[in-house]
């Protein structure tokens, strides 16, 4: 889908089996930015390639002219294509410094944030070429320039980009969407990183991970919203927290779950444990 001149948005779906029973549906979209040579934000889970390629030969171009891969972060779904792309096209990759070690050692980031069928998710450890950090531009090539955000909440090095001259915010895992599966290392933290998004001017297509491309007047209301909903998200786990004897961090997710309307069973997956049980610190 063409969401501006040079940008293409590519919604990757996938799967993760959380048991033998339980699957869970999900979908990541990757973004495909042509200019003489083709750049990446991002790339989905392992053999999106296929998927990315498919699209490129599809718009009359070859996948060996991928000369930069952007990663807004080191997440499973947004890693999981670097390799085999990196191997296919020779390009070069970039991230924030603070997400290199998890997509060069891709074994690191399992020890240390393990989530349920990782290592079919992700093709492989791949060397990152360039680290940015926020203020700095990443010239793609003449014309067309990413302007880079540390936005730190959802991942300690998570990063945002704006396409300039057409006013595309790419914003990774950013900016949550009320519904969803809350996962963040740091809710207020976060909260402040969006903060930083909604008071950019140059932000009418906004190009999240996570939901269809958006733009206009819609683009002030997902931000708003996803502020709204992670205040309330904090809130509740203070609130959950202050009227028991004990923490119990299952429990307190119940809790905190039963009263957003999102579904019990996230109980279960302990990315979301440990992301509603970062609001504890706060207390």
């Amino acid at each position: 889908m063409q969401v501006s001149k040079h940008v293409h948005a590519l919604k990757i779906p996938f799967s993760i089996k959380i048991d033998k029973e339980k699957t869970i549906n999900r979908f990541v979209y990757c973004f495909i930015i042509f200019g003489s040579k083709i750049h990446l934000i991002d790339t989905g889970v392992a053999s999106s390639e296929d998927l990315i390629f498919k699209y490129i030969h599809q718009m009359g171009r070859d996948p060996k002219d991928i000369s930069t891969i952007t990663l807004t972060h080191s997440h499973p779904d947004h890693i999981g294509g670097v390799k085999a792309i990196k191997d296919f096209s020779e390009c070069i990759v970039i991230s924030h410094n603070n997400e290199k070690d998890w997509i060069e050692n891709i074994e690191k980031q399992f020890a240390e944030r393990p989530v349920p069928g990782f290592f079919s998710l992700v093709g492989g450890s791949v060397a990152i070429d360039k680290t940015v950090d926020n203020g700095d531009d990443i010239d793609l090539e003449d014309g067309l320039r990413l302007n880079v955000i540390h936005t730190p909440g959802h991942s300690e090095g998570s990063i945002s980009l704006v396409l300039e001259n057409e006013d595309v915010l790419f914003s990774g895992d950013v900016i949550p969407l009320p519904g969803d599966m809350p996962i963040y290392d740091d809710p207020l933290v976060l909260i402040e990183s969006i903060k930083k998004l909604q008071r950019l001017k140059n932000r009418s297509i906004l190009l999240s991970s996570w939901d269809e491309p958006r733009t206009g007047k819609s683009v002030d209301n997902v931000i708003s919203e996803a502020i709204q909903h992670l205040q309330l998200l904090h809130k509740s786990v203070v609130e959950a927290v202050c009227n028991k004897s004990a923490i119990d961090p299952i429990i307190i997710s119940k809790i905190v779950l039963e009263k957003m309307g999102l579904p019990l069973v996230m109980a279960n997956i302990p990315l979301v444990v440990k992301s509603l049980s970062s609001s504890i610190r706060y207390i």
